[in-house]
């Protein structure tokens, strides 16, 4: 595989998931219950080797950024997702921090903006994330390498096998 120049993460159930149900539901479930930031974050843990990669991919140089999608308003979705990288200390491992829409182009597009605005070429680029539909498939539509965090809950819902070793 070329040398990735660029890496983009997910967040929710990607860098972190929740506790209580790790990857047998997906993520999202713990916004239902309302409550501060800090509530969610309390909810949440790190991905036990995210640290360490994050660490690893900052020492080779490496450029990496969250593009995580959120159904919140715009400002409201950045807040949560800086509050979440504040809380895990991630902050010196992302060059950016984005929260995108709730479509499955909008982080297509971001992604295409970004590796514009680096001057960075699609092949040396690649997306992990834990969602076919929300993470794999907006990378592979616009030919970026993607990787997929398997789970319980992409396996419920057949996800896993749309993209079995197309990487």
């Amino acid at each position: 595989m070329l040398a990735k120049k660029i890496i983009f993460f997910d967040g929710d159930g990607t860098l972190w998931y929740p506790k209580k149900t790790k990857y047998q539901k997906k993520p999202h479930w713990i916004y239902a219950l309302g409550g501060t930031l800090d509530f969610y974050c309390g909810l949440l843990v790190m991905t036990p080797t995210a640290l360490d990669t994050l660490k690893k991919l900052k020492e080779r140089g490496i450029i990496t950024i969250i593009l995580s999608t959120h159904p919140q308003p715009p400002k409201e979705a950045g807040i949560i997702i800086n509050h979440k990288v504040s809380y895990f200390k991630l902050n010196d491992f992302f060059d950016e921090i984005h929260a995108t829409r709730e479509r499955q182009e909008s982080k297509s597009e971001f992604i295409v903006r970004i590796l514009k605005k680096h001057n960075i070429p699609k092949n040396k680029a690649l997306m992990i994330g834990d969602s076919y539909r929300w993470d794999y498939k907006p990378a592979r539509n616009v030919g970026v390498d993607a990787l997929l965090i398997a789970s319980d809950y992409q396996k419920n819902d057949g996800s896993l096998d749309n993209c079995m070793g197309k990487v």
